[in-house]
């Protein structure tokens, strides 16, 4: 079989730590991870053997990529999150978490999850649209899972919160294999004000408190 080249060295996936009610989401975790490895990109996700995040992990291992887990402290006792495979990384809390997740991958692809799988989702989304990164966000809508989010999302658009180039930020697939090859094709749009940010030198800047001394 032909190896296909990616330009992405690796994804981050968000999903669910839970497996859902149907096979098919399910399914399409262990999918992702196939195609992930027929691409040879490694994994990036959030730890833990349990539900959709441990399907697609075990996945991408058994296929002989690099998997790296970011997982909380909080999160690692195997009751709560199981046996990670490949590379685990611990942070402090939630919010390193996304930040070393982000900032390891060249790409994002949301699976169906919960209240957390949106959160990183929603949050990688706004810092496309800030101009902070430039990588791409896919949604995997296995059987129409994420319709009423982008039905929503539209509705925001017509409505005036949400422009319609940071509509296109959002690429969504029924497929891993057509959500991934939409990502490869990818190239991001940004407005006037979004192309000026330069987020780097903001990181840079010391804090400065009330008192007006820089630290």
């Amino acid at each position: 079989m032909e190896e296909i080249k990616s330009r992405f060295e690796r994804i981050c996936v968000f999903c669910g730590s839970s497996s859902g009610k149907k096979a098919s989401y399910q399914e399409a975790a262990v999918e992702l991870g196939k195609e992930l490895v027929e691409r040879r990109i490694d994994l990036v996700y959030g730890g833990g053997s349990v539900g959709l995040m441990g399907l697609v992990s075990q996945a991408v291992h058994d296929g002989g990529r690099h998997v790296l887990g970011v997982i909380p402290k909080t999160l690692m006792p195997r009751e709560i999150t199981g046996e990670t495979v490949g590379e685990v990384r611990a942070v402090s809390d939630m919010h390193q978490r996304k930040a070393e997740m982000a900032r390891q991958a060249d790409a994002f692809i949301a699976l169906p999850g919960g209240y957390g799988t949106l959160e990183e989702l929603l949050e990688v989304i706004t810092w496309a649209q800030l101009g902070i990164h430039r990588k791409p966000v896919g949604l995997l809508n296995v059987d129409g899972y994420y319709n009423s989010l982008l039905s929503f999302i539209d509705k925001a658009v017509d409505e005036g919160f949400i422009s319609p180039i940071s509509r296109r930020i959002i690429v969504s697939a029924p497929t891993a294999k057509q959500l991934v090859r939409q990502l490869e094709e990818y190239v991001p749009e940004y407005d006037e004000i979004t192309s000026k940010l330069v987020w780097d030198e903001v990181d840079r800047l010391s804090y400065v408190p009330e008192s007006g001394v820089a630290t």
